[in-house]
């Protein structure tokens, strides 16, 4: 398969180092020395989008509107995501979003809302979490913690919404939970949810220890990606429901 890579930072090269390694090409790629107007894309199979939040809905558009399946690993636009969705339907395009292309996040992503509906009712245990990124992490809450608070909103009657006083959104409610950012260096992401009553505290955490998971997740769903059309999720290539 024949690849683009969208950002060319350190996930971009550890993108590129595990799709060689599984025997793709890389053909095309985007940064800011070489902006995605001036790329030849007339080989590619599929896009791997790994830029920024500032950057992502200008080259999502682009890869649409010229028909280049596109994987999207950014973060911070799910406010577009109806709109994109509506795009890529209406062009007859092929678009695999993710807040975290890990496969044991995903598997993580269940584990949560499974929990999620066993607390469902037990007023004694109040849920809060904590994510940590490495610095250069420009959003906050991080997606995946946006996802993890949406999946515990979905099970628990108790939860309405969520606010993070590292964001914008830091206004705090009893029915909201509270998503603690926390930014040091050289941490790939790590992200947990507890659940505290007066008597004990039940936690599950998910931590990466590099960035290979999220790659290699990227490339697997790149894969599944190819040949398909509409809009899909890690949920889809992972069959997870």
């Amino acid at each position: 398969m024949k690849l683009a890579l969208i950002g060319y930072g350190k996930m971009g090269k550890a993108i590129e180092r595990i799709a060689m390694e599984c025997g793709h090409e890389i053909v095309a790629i985007v940064n800011s020395q070489q902006p995605i107007e001036s790329v030849d894309f007339s080989r590619v199979d599929v896009a791997i989008e790994f830029s920024t939040p500032h950057a992502v809905l200008q080259n999502i558009h682009f890869l649409l509107e010229n028909n280049i399946p596109c994987v999207i690993g950014t973060t911070g636009w799910n406010n577009q995501l109806e709109e994109v969705s509506s795009k890529t339907k209406h062009l007859h395009g092929a678009l695999l979003h993710a807040s975290n292309f890990s496969v044991g996040v995903n598997l993580f992503f269940k584990l949560n809302e499974v929990l999620a509906t066993l607390m469902n009712g037990n007023s004694y245990y109040q849920v809060d979490m904590e994510e940590i990124h490495h610095t250069q992490k420009l959003d906050a809450p991080s997606g995946t913690a946006i996802t993890l608070a949406e999946g515990i909103i979905h099970h628990h009657a108790a939860y309405k919404d969520w606010n993070c006083p590292q964001s914008e959104k830091n206004t705090t409610s009893d029915s909201s939970i509270c998503i603690e950012a926390v930014r040091e260096p050289d941490v790939p992401g790590t992200h947990s949810i507890r659940y505290t009553s007066p008597i004990d505290t039940i936690t599950i955490t998910h931590e990466a220890h590099n960035r290979l998971g999220f790659a290699t997740g990227a490339v697997i769903a790149a894969e599944w990606l190819n040949g398909k059309k509409g809009v899909y999720t890690m949920r889809d290539v992972l069959n997870i429901h």
